[in-house]
């Protein structure tokens, strides 16, 4: 019999992600081209559930189709966090058997979490609203730099897409890689992503300011090409090296070498998004010297290497 997946929809859920665990495993196949999954949409009631897009959605069936289910996927919903949980889900969800899987996509680790599924194991959501996770539910360890965490029986992605990734994940852990990359392929979609949510993290630059350590900001953001020590940018605003390390770490958050080397991978971004160049000079021009060198920083910060990150942002030719 095909493992059976069923998909609880509710208030609010977004359509995209909504069809894509149906979208994913309906192409998951066995040599004979039998489907190897069934997936079902409910909802707790088994009436039409509003949609973020402006529209309904009839399901089939109602909450009694998750008592026996294989695997649970709560589907992704336009979140309001400032609404209590919503206490019907969160039994729902607890009265599951404990052998069966349960996935959230997005923004649903949020009802997970409400439902305590997620105390004291890893999980992710969408990299923007990690912060407020973590607040919310400080039981739950918040991954904030991967497109999925698999912690077993639980399992949750980072935003949209992220979803397609966990599930030919799923995939390749019931049936092997093979079925998996041939589902990928009929989605027309890459098996495996390499890296994480981080390399789709916007960074922003802290403001300048005409006090503090701002103007020596400034100052080195056009200098990023060069050497630049901790005496440097001290040296450019007149303090000891202490007291500026002091007050950096106080304004920005970090401390200045790695504020520096943070900057210094954003310009190889740029530089890799918007031109040709080689990765030595792309290097060159960051101010890391080596491409060894920006292999390692961008892998440590963004989880790929600059080959990678250009594949997958860099614009293609215009016809």
């Amino acid at each position: 019999m095909p493992h059976r997946v069923v998909v609880l929809a509710l208030d609010r859920v977004i359509p995209f992600d909504l069809g894509i665990p149906a979208r994913v495993l309906s192409e998951a196949r066995d040599a004979a081209g039998e489907q190897l999954y069934e997936t079902v949409t409910c909802s707790l009631d088994g009436e039409p559930v509003r949609t973020n897009a402006g529209f309904s959605i009839q399901v089939t069936r109602d909450r009694r189709a998750l008592a026996d289910a294989d695997t649970v996927v709560v589907a992704t919903q336009e979140p309001d966090l400032d609404d209590e949980p919503d206490l019907e889900v969160a039994e729902a969800l607890r009265s599951l058997r404990p052998e069966v899987r349960v996935v959230s996509t997005c923004t649903s680790a949020f009802v997970l979490a409400a439902a305590g599924l997620l105390d004291g194991i890893a999980a992710t959501t969408h990299w923007a609203l990690s912060d407020r996770l973590a607040a919310l539910f400080p039981a739950v360890e918040v991954r904030p730099d991967v497109l999925f965490v698999d912690a077993g029986r639980i399992l949750t992605s980072a935003g949209a897409a992220a979803g397609i990734d966990l599930f030919l994940h799923i995939v390749r852990t019931d049936h092997g890689a093979r079925i998996a990359n041939e589902a990928a392929r009929r989605c027309v979609v890459a098996p495996w992503r390499d890296g994480g949510q981080a390399q789709f993290i916007a960074h922003p630059t802290p403001p300048d300011s005409s006090v503090g350590t701002g103007p020596t900001r400034a100052w080195a953001l056009t200098r990023l090409h060069q050497p630049l020590t901790l005496a440097d940018l001290a040296r450019h605003a007149t303090m000891t090296k202490r007291t500026f390390s002091r007050r950096f770490v106080a304004e920005v958050g970090v401390t200045p070498l790695q504020w520096v080397i943070a900057q210094r991978v954003d310009r190889a971004r740029t530089l890799l998004e918007g031109s040709d160049l080689p990765v030595e000079r792309v290097a060159t021009e960051a101010g890391f010297g080596s491409a060894t060198l920006l292999r390692q920083h961008m892998h440590a910060i963004l989880g790929v290497t600059p080959q990678h990150y250009r594949r997958t942002f860099q614009a293609p030719p215009s016809a």
